[in-house]
Parts: structure tokens; sequence; C-alpha cells
């Protein structure tokens, strides 16, 4: 490998006062590296990224590009110099197209006399496309017509427009089906094999160790160590991130699959909405049902179905009382939560602060004589359950979009919670967070269900879907395949069977 240091950063810090996100990091990336950066939530890693690709400025420090001090004014500046980056969240622009987001910034290059050749400029996105395997993807559609899979795609094609000195993959294949995940994989590689640099940043300790040449490890926004190829071991790994041991197996500890009584306290009839045909089940009280299948099976549509987002064609969602959710604010006076999976975009206010994100389900609950709602009574409210949860925060008026992933998640917890919530969608409620975050949520899922509440738990990822429910509930092409009941003879290959 050639050792000539494509970034190096010296002496980076960057504080959101009165907390420190970085300090003092220096760090360098190899040609023909790819160096991994992992970290709890909160511990600097999207800081430390957005700095390097031109999005936020650091306090103090340095950074050099081939030995020549860097300092882009933004991330076009960044781009324009080789350094290119996709993030986890929302990185396009909804209300144009396909081919305009791919080549937002560089338009000049289709300007003839003073017109664009919208054309010419739609062909040379699909040429792109096509080339990188994304051929389902086309040119001239709207991005608001995508899937959120597919955003994050586009996003990939616009990065590799021209093949980056450095690629920075902000916790993007979380975002990502393993289609999605294995194109970007082999991206990745190319880039490897061409002599470019990687950063590349997840909470997957797995998937790390399968991608990356060297590790760096952050934790409160200081560097702990970097590891070798031969030096990462998953528990290693884990107990530098978190300052502690963390236990492999933190899902629940109980085998019992029953739940706390035979209540049906939600019921899903017949329901058909684009993908979705004829789905139709039961939820019992203090019973966590787990949903799995592929992306695009249909499990994230449903979700919304359920919480009255999105309004069938056919079928009924109703409660346990008989009531029937035809929006989402029946659904939250009937004492539902929903967490999504798109959370930016779908569970929280992303430019209002912790505060108005947790107290706005429970206003009406807050009027005092109905009239009025106290200062003092959502200010008591925001901070019991950011305290309860152990958000990372400046306080409660600071903006959820200054957040990590992992307390964002933890303040779309509490806006539930807070609002004494008896049902709870949670879909992909561990998606981009670390492994001391997941292991809290776990152990606040296993509390509700003691407690005698009903979870719907949708995910990807089979170990928590096998680790959390009672029963599972395979899907594929919009319908229901299967149901399992919990149990240790249960395993990945014999839900996978129901699912492709």
């Amino acid at each position: 490998m050639n050792q000539t240091p494509v970034i190096r950063v010296k002496n980076i810090s960057k504080s959101f006062p009165p907390t420190r996100a970085l300090a003092h990091v220096d760090m360098e990336v190899n040609a023909g590296e790819i160096r991994g950066l992992i970290g709890e939530n909160g511990s600097g890693k999207s800081t430390l990224s957005a700095i390097i690709s031109g999005n936020l400025p650091a306090d103090e420090g340095e950074m050099f590009l081939f030995g020549q001090p860097f300092a882009p004014a933004n991330s076009y500046a960044a781009s324009e110099q080789g350094v290119t980056m996709i993030v986890q969240e929302q990185g396009t622009i909804e209300t144009i197209s396909v081919a305009a987001n791919i080549f937002s910034g560089r338009e000049n290059q289709f300007v003839n006399f003073g017109f664009l050749n919208s054309k010419k400029l739609s062909a040379a996105a699909q040429e792109l496309l096509d080339g990188l395997g994304l051929n389902d993807i086309h040119a001239d559609c709207l991005v608001s017509d995508l899937s959120f899979e597919d955003r994050k795609l586009v996003e990939i094609a616009r990065a590799f427009y021209k093949l980056p000195e450095l690629f920075i993959v902000d916790e993007t294949t979380t975002a990502l089906p393993q289609k999605g995940r294995n194109i970007l994989y082999g991206l990745i590689k190319k880039l490897k094999d061409a002599g470019k640099s990687v950063l590349f940043i997840s909470h997957d300790i797995e998937e790390l160790i399968s991608v990356c040449d060297t590790v760096t490890i952050l934790r409160d926004g200081v560097v702990i160590t970097t590891l070798s190829e031969a030096e990462m071991d998953p528990q290693r790994m884990k107990a530098l991130m978190v300052g502690r041991e963390v236990l492999d197996n933190y899902y629940r500890s109980n085998e019992d699959p029953a739940p706390k009584s035979e209540k049906v306290v939600l019921s899903v009839q017949g329901v058909s909405e684009g993908l979705l045909s004829d789905v139709s089940f039961e939820l019992r009280e203090g019973e966590i049902l787990g949903f799995a299948g592929l992306s695009d099976c249909g499990m994230h549509e449903l979700a919304k179905v359920i919480f009255g987002l999105t309004k069938p064609a056919k079928g009924k969602v109703t409660t346990g009382n008989g009531r029937r959710i035809t929006n989402s604010r029946v659904a939250i006076r009937e004492k539902m939560g929903f967490m999504s999976k798109n959370r930016d975009r779908e569970s929280i206010l992303i430019t209002l602060s912790i505060k108005e994100n947790i107290v706005l389900p429970s206003l009406p609950r807050l009027r005092k004589a109905g009239f009025f709602i106290t200062p003092a009574s959502e200010k008591n409210l925001a901070k019991d359950w950011c305290g309860k949860l152990s958000v990372k925060m400046r306080d409660i008026d600071q903006s959820c979009a200054e957040l990590s992933g992992g307390n964002k998640q933890k303040v779309v917890l509490g806006k539930w919670l807070g609002n004494e919530s008896n049902i709870f969608i949670l879909d992909c409620p561990t998606r981009g967070i670390d492994v001391g975050v997941k292991e809290a949520i776990y152990r606040i899922i296993e509390d509700l269900k003691n407690e005698g509440k009903s979870i719907i738990m949708i995910s990807e990822e089979l170990p928590e879907i096998l680790g959390m429910s009672d029963r599972i509930l395979t899907m594929k092409d919009g319908q229901i395949t299967h149901s399992f009941t919990r149990s240790s003879d249960l395993k990945e290959a014999d839900i996978i069977h129901y699912m492709i």
C-alpha cells in the first residue's frame, strides 16, 4: 500500500457549547486505504466527517490534502478537490429530477447558448446510473417519487460522477437494502483498486471488519486508538467504543413467548394498498410482534398504514375497543406511537427543539382545565424523559438537527413514552445507532412488554427480530407468508426461507 496521506487532520477541535464534539483529533488516511471510523452516538464521527467534507468549520486545527493545506469553504469546494461524502439521512433535493440532483452545481457543462440541454443532462445521468449498476433508477423521474433507499443510491451516483480521491461514507449502509449495500461495497473496492481512499463510518462492527483495512475509534471526541486488520476483534472494539465491556447477548433473556394476556389491542383486517395485498393479523396485550422481510417486501409501508399515515385502498385497522384508525391524529389519541425507518422525515420535526418534539403528542393531556399549558409542565415532561433515556444534549432547547442518530432515536421514544402510549410501532428502531444505545433500546422494549404494552417491531436485521419477538411474521411481495413463535430452536435460515 502506498503510504502517501491523501488526507491528514491535525489537532482538529470543535465545540457546540457546552458540548465538546472533538478534542485535538489527529488522523490520516493513506492512498488505497479504507479507513473505518467507529464510536458511540455523539462521539464526534459525523462532526469530523462534516469538517473534512466542507460542511462544517473546525474551531481549531488544520487539514492537508496530498500534503497541501485543505480548508474547503463548503461541500462543493471539497468535491471539486476530490473529497465527497454521502450521509445517513436525506441528502437529495426532492423537487427536482434524479439527473438534476446528480449534476447539481455542475450544470454548466450542459448549457449551450445560455440554455440548459435537459436531454443531454438526462442522458449523461442515465449513463452514469447504468454504469454503476443502478439501472432501475430513471434519470428523468423526480426524486420525491423514489423510495428512501433509492434516494441514497442517487447520492452515491452523484459522488461517483468523478472518481473521488477521498470518499466518505457516513453510516449510509443502514439506509440501504442488501442489493444497495453490495453495489456500494463494489464501488468502494473499485476506489481502493484505483488507489483512492475511503473513510467508512458505521456502527456495524462486523461490517467494518469485513470492509476496512484499519479502524479508528472515537470516544467523547477523542481518538482512543487505531486498529490494524489483525487487531480488529468485535469485543475489543465494543469495549474501546463505550469504555466498558458490552455483552454480545443484549437481547431478551426471557424465552417465554406468551403475551401478558390474550386481549387483542390492535386488529389489521384485509389491508391492501400499493404493494400490500390482503394483510391481516392481530396484536395482543404485552406482545412483541416482529416483522421480517427484505427492504421492499411491504413491511415499512404497512407500518405507515397501521399508524394512519397512509389510507389503505381496502381493509381497515382497528384498536381493541373497536376504534378505526383513519389518520395519525386518531392513532395518537388511541395511545399509539410510531418510529419510522426514515427518522428525520417521519418521526421527528428536525428543525424543532428536543422539548418541542417530546411534548407535542402530550399537549392535549398537559392542558390545565382544558384551556392552557404551563411552560413548567412542558419543561418538566421533556427533562424527565431526556433524563430517563440519557439523551446526550446541551439542553432541552437544543435543535434536534444537532443531535446524533442515536439521540434522535431516544427523543422519538421519549415523545411516545411521555404520551403514555400503549401500542408502539417501531420500524427499524436500532438503525444507525451504536451498540450501547442498542442495548438501552432493547431494555426499554423489554420493559414495555413487561408493563403490558404492545410492540410491533419491524426490522431488516434478523438477529434482533429473533432476539426480541414473541411472534414473527414474515413478508414477501406485500403479503404475510408465515408465522413463527419464539423458540430457542428457531434459526435465521428458517425465517429467510419465507422471505425470498
